[in-house]
């Protein structure tokens, strides 16, 4: 018996190894093709314009590839979706070093963001599935190394860059190296839920939007709005110490640098914190600080006293939307793939839309003061954090989630 439990233990701390691997690979992925942006933009000969207008295809690769990929993950379970996804997303950071002008550069980000897309929803919802055998909250770590992982991206195109090598090899290599672990890893991924052979309700009605609970539409909205605060971090922050407070280049970099590795710390340090506390918790108290961070970023006299801001805001919102992930994949572990695609959409849109939002409203107030909006959001999900409470009728994710087949319920 102990043989056998020993046994149990050891496929599960396997599967969540696994699950690490691939968040991490996806960080990597995706950060390699940052590093190496401004290459691919002169070998396809087009402007920084035009280039915006082709990210927007990432964007809609990635939310279409999520809305296929949900369904197909319940139907066909993560241990067979994550690797393909993994794969065909590797294989796609090829194609944007191959392209020779904005067309092919189009289908090439068009593709990769099919790729991330569907990695993203598919090894998000093995993690509420490897969550759900823990009995415990683990989400955030999951996510925390996805920054990690974007981390080494950055380490690995500073190197290759000094060493020269061109863009097609530094791609090509991350891209093999991507697909050979995928192929090790892809084993020690949890099997299907046996529950999700033996419910009689179809997958497919569960997977259809129109029959998507309404609490999955509320923590989509939240992941909306705590994303795009989220986007503001990433695509304003160095600009707002630069034009807002005139910091030098060096020291503006710093704002983003202090969020970011708020985030990551956080992320780390959350797990503990919900298993505690609870995610409820999480959200609201995470949101509120986030909230009281961007105040004081708005009416920061000082540089110091910005990045400060900046810090309390990565710390405020770093466990927020794992747990608004792991809520959406409990809800209903035979539909967890289709309701994570839902929340993941919404909120990767509103990531998408910050820019769209923000920029044009530079043009009647100074930017600091269009932060008032995301603040505004950060307010809205404070308050409504109690959607992420179980119903009293609703029995918890580790009771309803049944062991995947050959794994016991820890």
């Amino acid at each position: 018996m102990f043989d056998k439990f020993e046994d149990v233990m050891r496929a599960l701390r396997a599967a969540r190894l696994a699950t690490f691997v691939y968040f991490a690979l996806n960080g990597l992925v995706l950060g390699v093709w940052v590093v190496h942006i401004p290459a691919v933009e002169h070998r396809a000969g087009i402007s920084h314009a035009v280039l915006g207008w082709l990210l927007l295809l990432l964007g809609a690769g990635a939310f279409a590839g999520m809305q296929l990929v949900g369904p197909l993950t319940d139907r066909f379970g993560s241990r067979r979706v994550v690797p393909l996804s993994a794969a065909l997303c590797s294989a796609a950071l090829v194609l944007p070093a191959l392209a020779v002008n904005a067309w092919t550069l189009g289908v090439a980000l068009l593709v990769l963001g099919i790729g991330n897309g569907c990695l993203d929803v598919s090894m998000n919802t093995h993690a509420v599935q490897v969550e759900a055998e823990y009995q415990r909250p683990i989400m955030s770590a999951f996510h925390a190394v996805f920054s990690i992982g974007g981390v080494l991206a950055a380490l690995i195109g500073a190197r290759t860059l000094s060493w020269g090598w061109s863009t097609t090899a530094t791609l090509t290599t991350v891209s093999l190296f991507a697909l050979a672990v995928t192929t090790v890893v892809a084993p020690a991924l949890l099997p299907r839920p046996e529950a999700a052979d033996t419910l009689e309700r179809p997958t497919a009605k569960a997977a259809t939007w129109r029959t998507t609970p309404l609490r999955i539409w509320a923590l989509a909205a939240l992941a909306l709005m705590l994303m795009l605060s989220e986007g503001v971090a990433n695509d304003w922050s160095v600009l707002a110490m630069r034009d807002v407070l005139d910091a030098p280049a060096a020291t503006a970099a710093l704002a983003y640098g202090a969020f970011a590795v708020a985030m990551t710390i956080g992320r780390f340090l959350t797990d503990r914190v919900a298993a505690r506390f609870g995610p409820v918790a999480i959200v609201r108290y995470g949101s509120a600080l986030a909230a009281l961070a961007l105040t004081m970023i708005v009416f920061s006299p000082s540089i110091p006293l910005a990045i400060t801001g900046w810090t309390l805001f990565g710390v405020g919102l770093s466990g927020t939307i794992p747990q608004l992930f792991s809520a959406a994949g409990h809800v209903d572990p035979t539909a967890a793939g289709a309701n994570v695609s839902r929340v993941a959409g919404l909120g990767y849109l509103g990531m998408l839309a910050g820019p769209a939002i923000i920029g044009p409203l530079t043009h009647l107030i100074p930017l600091n003061y269009t932060f008032f909006l995301p603040m505004a959001f950060c307010v809205v999900a404070a308050l409504a954090a109690h959607i992420l409470r179980a119903k009293a009728e609703e029995p918890q994710p580790q009771v309803t989630h049944p062991p995947a087949a050959g794994v016991h319920t820890v």
